[in-house]
């Protein structure tokens, strides 16, 4: 039993680093904003459910599909900071981040660009792949679902934040995190190009 909890740490630590999901709350809210607390709850849900999918079909498949198509995780950081980039870019000059005019009844972004590639993206698919070659498949898998399940309690908080912050607090908040995230994309885009010019 020690040595099954003792591998757990080893293996639940790196995904909460790299997962960093009080670092996604404020994401989401900025995403969420404009939505209702119902609207807020299905999306939480959806990139939850969405981050396990990519992330359990990756561990069992994701070295077979990679080596297959010659897909490095260099590849994985610039694809997914261009993502993350358009989406911050699209709310620092629009006000959105989707064509839509009722942003609560999109629960879409639970998938792209939450669930994935913000919940499990590149540092978390990474992470993966690393583990699984120095661990059990199903530490690592549990590992992965209790760091989801973390995730899944902090946005499931998010309706209490914005009571506590009221939206004028949001949307402020979410401007400056919005930056950060393009900050952020810039970043995963740059490690991505380096990684494979090297």
């Amino acid at each position: 039993m020690a040595d099954i909890i003792r591998e757990l740490a080893l293996t639940f630590v790196p995904l909460f680093v790299a997962m960093d999901q009080v670092g996604n709350l404020p994401i989401f809210l900025a995403l969420t904003q404009k939505g209702t607390a119902t609207h807020r709850k299905k999306t939480a849900n959806l990139a939850t459910l969405t981050a396990f999918g990519v992330g359990l079909l990756f561990v069992l498949v994701g070295k077979a599909i990679l080596s297959l198509l010659g897909i490095e995780v260099a590849d994985f950081l610039v694809a997914g900071g261009i993502i993350l980039l358009i989406v911050a870019i699209r709310y620092l000059v629009l006000g959105k981040t989707l064509e839509t005019k009722d942003l609560s009844g999109t629960e879409m972004i639970g998938v792209v660009p939450l669930g994935t590639p913000l919940v499990v993206g590149p540092a978390v698919l990474a992470a993966l792949l690393l583990l699984m070659g120095q661990h059990h498949i199903a530490i690592v898998l549990s590992s992965f679902v209790l760091n989801l399940v973390v995730q899944w309690a902090l946005f499931r908080q998010a309706n209490r934040i914005v009571a506590f912050l009221r939206q004028t607090g949001v949307t402020a908040i979410s401007k400056v995190i919005m930056l950060l995230l393009a900050a952020i994309a810039v970043k995963m885009i740059r490690e991505g190009i380096l990684t494979i010019l090297g």
